[in-house]
């Protein structure tokens, strides 16, 4: 198992005293939504971000080549206009000299993707979606979203045989139609039919009218796909006032304790979703990738009271994982650092061993798959009910994905010649 930076520092407390301290700090680039809607999905990854590089620096740094390297994050706000995205990558790789770019992706990454790939910038994205045969040097390295939203379909399932009955919702853009292909595909497994399918605008939705037409289908099961947190937090409340008593599967659940203060505990006693707080007990001593995520989660709460969030931890994941790369190959090239992270065809992530995958569904093995946990609130605090292999059900129901992607649009081969559907 490849160990980090971090890891060792853990055990040994200080960097090999031989090492020189470089003069110049490694530029880490961060561009991502850091305002408007999708801001919840941006700046709680950029602290996540900004508490690892203090962890890295407080300890003297990267190990590589007889250095001790400090790290910098450069963030750039990737929700003002198409063009600014532009500008701000090019500064970010012009002028700062990012050795790495950290990206949410879809289309808050979409206008700058060209840009970035044209020139090999090593680019990170939580939304595989992005990846294709044109987007080498763009890597899906910790959150492989939607797909791992099949292990919630699927644990419910096995643990709730009595709940079949579907109606679901979506938005209708590049964050929500791969969550809807990939839930359709999860629901289709289990034999659960869905009963009412609903997409919205982002910019246009009626979180009451939505609930009130999916029950009048009268489901047993409600899930919110990919919702943004805003959008999750005012479907769940409208079904708490509507009267729904039953499980709700949705990606996230960002802020939950609100969620059950403003309904009840019992309500969200079957709130399902895919991201835990790295408190949970069945963190504990796992032999995962990420660094002591109890103490991570506790200084983070300490330091951005009331932010974590699904992408708090993520993209510091993914620090994590390019720094053991820099290390084992002792340079920061962006082309060296993706050469070494791809080497052997798999490398342990966040929640256990993975391997690169992709073709079938974007044409490239630049997406890190492994486990996922299914996280359920109970007593009003979210637990870890049991970590799911993504790559396992893949195995067995891949082809009906692929056909519930190529409905929509979204094969690689099909977005490389049009919009999807």
């Amino acid at each position: 198992m490849r160990t980090s930076l971090a890891q060792r520092l853990s055990v040994s407390g200080s960097l090999p005293r031989a090492m020189r301290k470089a003069p110049d700090a490694v530029p880490i680039g961060f561009l991502a939504p850091l305002t408007g809607p999708s801001a919840p999905w941006g700046r709680p990854g950029l602290e996540g971000c900004q508490l690892w590089a203090d962890w890295v620096n407080e300890h003297g740094g990267l190990a590589v080549g007889g250095l001790r390297l400090p790290v910098h994050i450069v963030a750039r706000d990737a929700a003002l206009s198409d063009a600014e995205t532009v500008i701000a990558a090019r500064e970010l790789v012009e002028q700062a000299g990012a050795r790495l770019v950290l990206a949410l992706g879809g289309d808050s990454l979409a206008p700058a993707l060209p840009w970035l790939m044209a020139r090999r910038v090593l680019t990170t994205t939580l939304l595989p979606f992005d990846l294709s045969p044109h987007t080498p040097s763009l890597i899906a390295p910790a959150e492989v979203h939607p797909l791992f939203s099949v292990t919630g379909a699927e644990w419910l399932a096995a643990n709730r045989p009595g709940f079949r009955r579907v109606a679901l919702c979506s938005q209708d853009d590049m964050m929500g139609l791969p969550s809807l292909a990939t839930y359709r595909a999860a629901f289709a497994a289990e034999g659960m039919p869905v009963v009412r399918e609903i997409r919205y605008s982002p910019e246009r939705r009626d979180a009451a009218a939505m609930v009130q037409a999916m029950l009048a289908a009268d489901p047993q099961v409600l899930c919110w796909c990919s919702s943004e947190p805003h959008m999750v937090h005012a479907l769940t409340e409208a079904a708490f006032e509507a009267g729904f008593r039953g499980p709700i599967l949705s990606c996230t659940g960002d802020n939950y304790r609100r969620l059950v203060g403003v309904t009840s505990t019992a309500f969200m006693q079957d709130f399902i979703f895919q991201f835990p707080d790295f408190d949970d007990p069945l963190l504990n001593g796992t032999a995962f990738f990420f660094r002591q995520p109890q103490a991570f989660h506790a200084d983070y709460r300490q330091r951005f009271p009331g932010h974590w969030s699904a992408v708090s931890w993520e993209y510091a994941s993914i620090l994590d994982l390019w720094q053991s790369a820099v290390e084992i190959c002792g340079r920061t090239e962006p082309m060296a650092v993706l050469d070494a992270m791809k080497r052997g065809g798999q490398m342990m992530q966040a929640f256990g061993p993975a391997r690169w995958y992709g073709d079938a569904l974007f044409g490239i093995d630049n997406a890190l798959i492994g486990s996922w946990p299914v996280v359920r609130v109970e007593n009003g605090t979210a637990r870890i009910q049991e970590f799911r292999s993504v790559l396992d059900w893949l195995g067995r129901h891949e082809a009906l994905l692929l056909r519930e992607m190529a409905k929509l649009g979204l094969l690689w081969q099909q977005r490389a010649l049009s919009p999807p559907a």
